[in-house]
């Protein structure tokens, strides 16, 4: 019997993770590579923007790139500087792209889903949603952001928990 064990527990767990991977499948199988590109791209801005690497950051957006965030609008060198402060005082963002709805039209594309995160400083975390969409234009090939918008859900529309 204990060598049922194993096999039972293995045959558990796939029952178990099996819906999960099915639906990630299925939702990445339901966007074309020029969508999956984009939504890479924006991905893209948030790892450069946690690592402060504003060479990453640059190489994602068009020249002209601004964004609407938190009532005011930055642009690229602007928004870096932002958030290089705020990691200098302490805190860390979380952002990852969730439930994009990507739309194209030649080499133009716009992008709406929901930024899933969260911010921590030295009081804990606390989880933060952001609805937002992106305007990207393909230059040389490339998708590249031409603008961005950010806006906070309040808290108590949203799962908000401290550790």
């Amino acid at each position: 019997m204990s060598s049922q064990l194993p096999i039972a527990l293995a045959v558990t767990f796939a029952l178990i993770f099996s819906p999960n991977i099915s639906t990630a499948r299925a939702q990445q199988k339901s966007l074309t590579f020029d969508q999956k590109q984009v939504v890479d791209t924006v991905s893209t801005i948030f790892t450069a923007a946690r690592a402060d690497d504003v060479a990453k950051f640059d190489s994602v957006i068009a020249s002209d790139f601004y964004i609407f965030d938190g009532g005011a609008r930055f642009n690229g060198d602007s928004i870096m500087a932002f958030i290089k402060a705020q990691h200098a005082a302490g805190k860390h963002y979380e952002w990852n792209v969730t439930e994009p709805d990507v739309h194209i039209s030649g080499n133009t594309a716009w992008i709406a889903y929901i930024n899933k995160g969260s911010i921590s400083d030295a009081s804990g975390t606390v989880n933060q949603n952001w609805l937002e969409s992106a305007f990207l234009e393909k230059q040389a090939g490339t998708w590249k952001i031409v603008f961005m918008h950010s806006t906070r859900v309040p808290m108590g529309t949203q799962e908000n928990k401290s550790k």
